[in-house]
C-alpha cells in the first residue's frame, strides 16, 4: 500500500512507494513461488508462510467482541495515492488528478486483506480462495458469491475485470506502473477471475493485485473514472461517505448491513459509527480544536508542543490522555531530497557539501527537545539496514560494479556527520567549503559560481507551516555562511503536490515508508526508469547501472536472506552518493486523546490501526462528562 504520513515529517509530505515496472528472472520467480503449496488457498504472502491458518476466527491483534458505535474525530495523518492533509476537492482517490480526502479506501473492499501483525500475507476478504500457478504467471481467485456493493447490487468478476484494467489504464502511478507487468484479467463466470502476469514481474506483484480497490462497473458507465468530482462513488466497503463540506470536513458512515462484517478477517475491525476528519491549514488551529472537544483524536507531530503544550486543563483533569506508543517495524526513511535533474546538484561532492551545513544537534537541543535521533539508513528502524563493514555477501553483490562507485560503498556504512551543536560548526564549513571548492563552486563576492557563471542556490520547497521554516532556518543561515543562495518557498498543498509531482523543486522534505518486505516499492523510488516519470516517488532522480541491478536482483529473491543482503547493499550504495540530507526520526507516536476509547491488547508490528481496531466506550464517555 503507498501511504503518505505526517508524522515527523515536518518539511513535506513523505510517501511509501509500491512501483512500477518490476523485472526479474522467470525462473527464479518461478522458484519463489514454488514454497507456495498447490492448490487454492486463503492467504498469500511472498514467501509462501502464513500465520493463520484456514480455519482462524479473527486476527490476534483485535478484539472480536468489540463493541460498535461512537464517533472518532480526528485530523489526518496517513494519506495515499493523491490523498491531501490539508484540504480536498475531489472524492476520486486512486487517480493523479486532484486533492483527495483521505480514507477514501475504507469505502471499497478488495480481493485480499493484509495481515498487520505479518510483514507480507494478505488473507481473503472478496476472494474466499486463490490459485497461484506453478511458475508463479496466473493466479485465479474464487469470489465470495454473497460479495455486495452498498446498494445491494451483487459485486461480480466483472467488477474485479473493470477495476484492475482501468486502474491499469487510468490509475496513479504508483497503481499503473506494477500493473503493466500484468498481462491480463479475464472473467471465468461469475465468481472466478483469472489474472495473468508477464514473468518480468516481482512476487509482490500479487499482493498488490489482491488489495486493488474492487469498483462497481455498472456505476462508473458514462462516468470518467479519473474525473476530478465530489460525487461519492459505489463502494462495497464498511465505510460510505456521509456528510461533507469540500476542504473542511468529511464523515465516512458505518455500513450497518456490510456484506463482510461477520467474516474472521472484519472480526473486531470497523467499529466506529463515524469517523470524521476536520482539515485545517494552520497547525495551531487544529491543536484548539483538540483541546475543546471538537477533534477527539490527535497524532502529535511537534516536539515542542509534546513537551510544553499538553498541560490544558483537560490533561490535568485526567479528561485527556496522552501516551507514547511504539513505531512500526517498517523501513523509514526521512530527509531532504536534492533534485539531482538539475544540474547545480549533479556532483556529490556539492550534495555532500550541503549535508555538512545541517547542524542536527543544535536542531534537536533548541527545538526537538532532544527528542529526535538522525536518520542515517534509507531502511532506517529495519533489519535492511546496513551498518558498520559489508559482510561477503553483501560485498559479493556490489563487487561487479566497483569500477562505477564510490570507495565509500566498500568500506563502513557512510553515516552523517555529527556536529558540535553549536549551530555553526566552524570544523564541518571548512570540509564543506573545500568539498564545493572541489566540485568546481568559487567566491565571487558573497556568492558561489562555477566555470559557466551560474550561482548556487538551493530554495527549499515546503507547504505553509511556521514550524518548518523555523526548522530550517539555521541550516538556510550555515549555507548563507558558505556563499550559496539558500532560501525557503512555502507553498500550499496543491501547489506543493503539482511541483513535487512535476518534479518542479530544488529541495524537498518527504518521510518515506515502506512495506515491511520491500520490493515493489524500489524501483518507483530508486530505478532509473522513474526518474523521470511525473509522479513517480523517485524525487531525488536516482538513476544509477548498479542500483538497478540490485532491484533487479532483490525483485527475484527467493528467500529472506537474499533479500535483505541485496538489499543492505543497496543502502550502501544511496547512501555513498549524498542524494538527500538525512533528517532524524522517533520510534513511537505521540498520542493524544479524550479518554473515551478503549483499544486491544495487542499492537501489531507492521501498523498502527486505530481508525479500524480502537472503539467508542460509552462508559469512558460517561466518566468524562460526553457521553451522549
Amino acid at each position: 500500500m503507498i501511504s503518505f504520513t505526517r508524522r515527523g515529517a515536518l518539511l513535506g509530505a513523505a510517501s511509501l512507494a509500491i512501483a512500477p515496472k518490476l523485472i526479474g528472472t522467470p525462473g527464479l520467480i518461478g522458484s519463489a513461488h514454488a514454497a507456495t503449496p498447490a492448490g487454492p488457498r486463503h492467504g498469500m504472502s511472498l514467501f509462501g508462510d502464513l500465520k493463520y491458518g484456514a480455519d482462524f476466527a479473527h486476527l490476534d491483534y483485535v478484539n472480536p467482541d468489540a463493541p460498535r458505535g461512537g464517533r472518532l474525530v480526528m485530523v489526518p495523518s496517513q494519506a495515499y495515492y493523491n490523498q491531501s492533509f490539508l484540504t480536498f476537492n475531489t472524492l476520486s482517490s486512486f487517480v493523479i488528478r486532484g486533492d483527495a480526502p483521505p480514507l477514501m479506501e475504507f469505502t471499497f473492499d478488495s480481493l485480499m486483506k493484509w495481515a498487520s501483525d505479518e510483514p507480507d500475507a494478505c488473507y481473503g476478504l472478496v476472494a474466499e480462495s486463490v490459485e497461484v500457478s506453478d511458475d508463479g504467471l496466473t493466479l485465479h481467485f474464487r469470489l465470495r458469491p454473497e460479495a455486495r456493493f452498498n446498494d445491494g447490487t451483487p459485486l461480480v468478476a466483472d467488477d474485479v475485470v473493470y477495476s484492475m484494467n482501468i486502474l491499469k489504464e487510468k490509475g496513479h502511478p504508483d497503481l499503473l506502473l506494477p500493473l503493466k507487468e500484468m498481462v491480463s484479467v479475464e472473467a471465468d463466470g461469475e465468481h472466478d477471475v483469472v489474472v495473468t502476469l508477464s514473468g518480468k514481474h516481482s512476487p509482490e506483484l500479487k499482493l498488490v493485485i489482491a488489495q486493488l480497490p474492487i469498483f462497481s462497473r455498472a456505476w462508473y458507465q458514462g462516468r470518467e473514472f479519473d474525473a476530478s468530482t465530489l460525487d461519492a462513488p459505489l463502494g462495497s466497503g464498511p465505510y460510505e461517505v456521509g456528510e461533507l463540506q469540500q476542504g473542511r470536513f468529511i464523515e465516512y458512515r458505518r455500513v450497518e448491513d456490510y456484506w463482510a462484517k461477520d467474516l474472521p478477517i472484519n472480526r473486531g475491525f470497523h467499529n466506529f459509527d463515524v469517523m470524521r476528519l476536520e482539515f485545517f491549514r494552520d497547525r495551531q488551529a487544529g491543536f484548539e480544536a483538540f483541546k475543546k472537544g471538537a477533534v477527539t483524536f490527535r497524532e502529535e507531530f511537534s516536539s515542542k508542543s509534546w513537551a510544553t503544550e499538553y498541560d490544558f486543563p483537560a490533561v490535568v483533569s485526567g479528561k485527556v490522555a496522552t501516551e507514547l506508543m511504539p513505531d512500526e517495524r517498517l523501513p523509514d526513511f526521512q530527509a531532504w531530497y536534492f533534485n539531482t535533474r538539475r544540474g547545480k546538484f549533479a556532483d556529490p561532492a556539492t550534495r555532500q557539501a550541503i549535508g555538512l551545513a545541517f547542524d542536527f544537534e543544535w536542531l534537536n537541543t533548541n527545538l526537538f527537545y532532544d527528542s529526535y535521533r538522525r536518520t542515517a539508513s534509507w531502511f532506517e528502524k529495519s533489519v535492511y539496514a546496513a551498518e558498520g563493514e559489508p559482510s561477503e555477501a553483501e560485498l559479493a553483490l556490489l563487487e561487479p560494479f566497483r569500477d562505477e562507485l564510490p570507495e565509500e560503498v566498500f568500506g563502513p556504512a557512510v553515516v552523517p556527520p555529527t556536529s558540535d551543536g553549536s549551530g555553526v560548526d566552524r570544523d564541518n564549513l571548512r570540509k564543506a567549503d573545500e568539498l564545493l571548492r572541489q566540485a568546481g563552486w568559487s567566491r565571487n563576492g558573497g556568492q558561489l559560481i562555477n566555470n559557466q557563471g551560474d550561482v548556487l542556490s538551493v530554495e527549499f520547497l515546503i507547504q505553509n507551516d511556521p514550524v518548518s521554516e523555523r526548522v530550517l532556518g539555521k541550516f538556510v543561515d550555515s549555507l548563507r555562511r558558505l556563499g550559496v543562495d539558500a532560501s525557503i518557498r512555502p507553498v500550499d498543498s496543491a501547489q506543493y503536490q503539482a511541483r513535487a509531482s512535476e518534479f518542479n523543486f530544488d529541495v524537498l522534505g518527504l518521510r518515506l515508508r515502506s512495506t515491511p518486505t520491500p520490493l515493489e516499492s524500489l524501483r518507483a523510488s530508486y530505478g532509473s526508469a522513474s526518474a523521470d516519470l511525473p509522479g513517480s516517488r523517485n524525487y531525488a532522480g536516482i538513476h544509477l547501472k548498479a542500483v538497478d541491478a540490485l532491484i533487479d536482483q532483490a525483485l527475484a529473491a527467493n528467500d529472506r536472506d537474499t533479500h535483505r543482503n541485496i538489499l543492505r547493499a543497496l543502502d550502501r550504495i544511496l547512501r555513498a552518493h549524498y542524494f538527500v540530507v538525512p533528517q532524524w526520526y522517533q520510534d513511537a507516536h505521540r498520542v493524544a486523546r479524550w479518554d473515551m476509547f478503549s483499544r486491544p491488547e495487542t499492537k501489531p508490528d507492521y501498523n498502527f490501526p486505530f481508525e479500524t481496531t480502537w472503539w467508542y466506550d460509552e462508559e469512558k464517555a460517561k466518566r468524562i462528562g460526553v457521553a451522549g
